[in-house]
């Protein structure tokens, strides 16, 4: 028997608005492909299983109803899109990277449909970005995040308006390690790409009459697919292995 439904279902609301804005920005969950009824019952479904474990903690806060429950509600989705941004931003820089792979290679080709997102794609940055997914899935992340959202009530409790300067500070060095970890992870096709433009350039020197340009593509792309080949492997599992490290804030 519920001693208080109005005050269980406040908790259930406030849960609701930290865990669904975290969802509707998360990697994944917040793909296009998958309808916005799917993504509102699995949030009211995870939040829901977290109401018995953060009752206590947050039906004081609650109950006592009236206008301060405008500005939970604000802090609460700001908060949880907070947490949602990190790994977004972070499967973001695995996109860019792929970008980088693609010109480095010397695959131009024209874009095709995303296979996440409603936008055109290179098929190359499709193939990373999916597979770094696929492989974040596979190792639970959103039981991380679902994990840190429940520890977050302790560290940005309910009823107060978060730290905006944190919380910019929390964004900008995820930004920082990630660009930083997807540089390292492009930098062989980088260093494939230079290499070989500076060898075909003193070749064109070298033999002016030949036309370089279009013998050299097939060689640079045969190339690239083979770096490719070789090292997708361990790229797509550092970018997995390193997710902890950038989400622990």
């Amino acid at each position: 028997m519920i001693a208080d439904p109005q005050g269980t279902v406040l908790v259930l609301f406030a849960i609701f608005c930290r865990i669904g804005s975290c969802i509707m920005t998360l990697p994944g969950f917040s793909s296009a492909r998958i309808s916005v009824t799917v993504r509102f019952f699995l949030a009211f479904a995870v939040s829901m299983a977290m109401t018995p474990l953060l009752f206590d903690q947050l039906y004081p806060r609650v109950s006592v109803g009236g206008a301060t429950l405008v500005g939970v509600i604000v802090a609460e989705i700001l908060i949880g899109m907070m947490y949602g941004l990190v790994p977004r931003l972070y499967v973001l820089g695995l996109q860019f990277t792929g970008s980088v792979v693609s010109m480095a290679i010397g695959l131009n080709t024209p874009g095709a449909m995303d296979i996440l997102e409603d936008t055109s794609e290179n098929q190359m940055t499709n193939l990373i970005s999916f597979g770094g997914l696929l492989l974040l899935f596979m190792m639970d992340f959103h039981h991380v995040v679902f994990r840190a959202l429940v520890d977050s009530y302790t560290v940005m409790p309910l009823g107060g308006m978060p730290d905006s300067q944190k919380m910019l500070i929390t964004l900008t060095d995820t930004l920082s390690q990630t660009f930083m970890l997807m540089l390292r992870l492009a930098s062989p096709f980088m260093i494939f790409g230079l290499m070989f433009n500076v060898a075909v350039g003193l070749v064109n020197k070298l033999a002016p009459q030949v036309p370089v340009f279009y013998i050299s593509t097939p060689y640079l792309l045969l190339g690239g697919l083979l770096l490719v080949y070789f090292t997708i492997a361990a790229m797509v599992m550092q970018f997995a292995q390193n997710f902890p490290t950038i989400f622990n804030f």
